[in-house]
């Protein structure tokens, strides 16, 4: 029992962060339209940022502050320079398919060129303790329940989570700019008649995603203690498997897709020890189930068509 509540709390860790990652995917979707592919490796040149920044001498809590300023600025960019030109009603959305991976790929070359290709030291935002031949040292722990010691990693991580997923429901649900955003997602030629500026909220749709990537990747780095260029690929496919559990429309569904996902992960790699990479086996395995039997997720909506 004491190590299935251990690899309860490794998956609730990690679905956080997979959380964060699905909410900026479902926000992009939810003010676009669009599945961003690119949305791990903005995370990733966001990281790598705010590793410089603390390289330099700057605390972490500003340079996470700082790092997710600069990115919702780099995400505003991207969509006005790059996604503009190539999206519409009258352009091939394969256009945008390959914009998006020339970004994958190009960002993540572009932040090791810029910054580093080494696996760099993240501090924590969080109590640590510190450790022989470790600069970051080791997090700390919270509190202990039946013996599991449970650390100020996921307990940092779960309340960042709970924080911003409440963010984005008053936006979305009790604001009139969440509103206006959804409006310009859903028929963009009815919401500029009504006076909504569409470019504009599909523009900031790109920023509050690429901002809460920052978060994500900047916090993903600090819980491992280190940002490395394959940081968030991997992250990236867990948050995919979990937004199409959830509902690529549902915030609830992404952070519940997310806890899903990384729990059977965590139950995977601890009872299953077969192979070394079976937990890949986990996300996959549950997009075609979802795929199959309820494409559009646990929280999805339906969408019917007038014809």
């Amino acid at each position: 029992m004491e190590l299935f509540f251990r690899y309860l709390l490794n998956g609730i860790g990690n679905g956080a962060v997979y959380a964060l990652v699905a909410l900026a995917l479902v926000l992009i979707f939810r003010s676009t339209g669009l599945l961003n592919l690119a949305q791990g490796e903005m995370a990733l040149f966001s990281t790598y940022f705010a590793w410089k920044l603390t390289d330099l001498g700057l605390a972490i809590v500003p340079t996470i502050a700082i790092a997710v300023v600069a990115s919702m600025f780099g995400g505003a960019l991207i969509e006005r320079t790059l996604i503009r030109p190539v999206h519409g009603p009258d352009k091939s959305p394969l256009n945008v398919l390959i914009v998006m991976l020339g970004l994958f790929l190009g960002l993540n070359a572009l932040a090791q060129l810029i910054f580093s290709d080494d696996a760099e030291p993240m501090p924590k935002p969080w109590p640590t303790v510190a450790s022989p031949g470790d600069p970051v040292g080791r997090n700390a722990r919270f509190a202990e329940v039946g013996g599991v010691p449970i650390s100020w990693s996921v307990v940092a991580l779960l309340l960042s989570l709970i924080v911003l997923a409440g963010l984005l429901y008053l936006l979305f649900q009790r604001t009139k700019l969440g509103l206006m955003l959804r409006a310009a997602a859903s028929n963009p030629a009815s919401a500029r008649l009504v006076g909504i500026n569409s470019s504009n909220m599909l523009m900031l749709g790109w920023a509050l995603a690429a901002g809460l990537g920052a978060v994500a990747g900047v916090l993903a780095a600090a819980d491992r203690g280190s940002v490395n260029p394959g940081l968030m690929a991997v992250v990236l496919v867990y948050a995919f498997a979990a937004a199409a559990l959830g509902g690529f429309d549902s915030p609830i569904g992404a952070v519940v897709g997310a806890m899903i996902v990384a729990i059977a992960e965590a139950m995977t790699i601890g009872y299953v020890k077969a192979l070394s990479t079976i937990e890949l086996v986990v996300p996959f395995g549950l997009i075609l189930l979802v795929l199959l039997v309820r494409p559009t997720g646990l929280f999805g909506r339906k969408v019917v068509e007038r014809v």
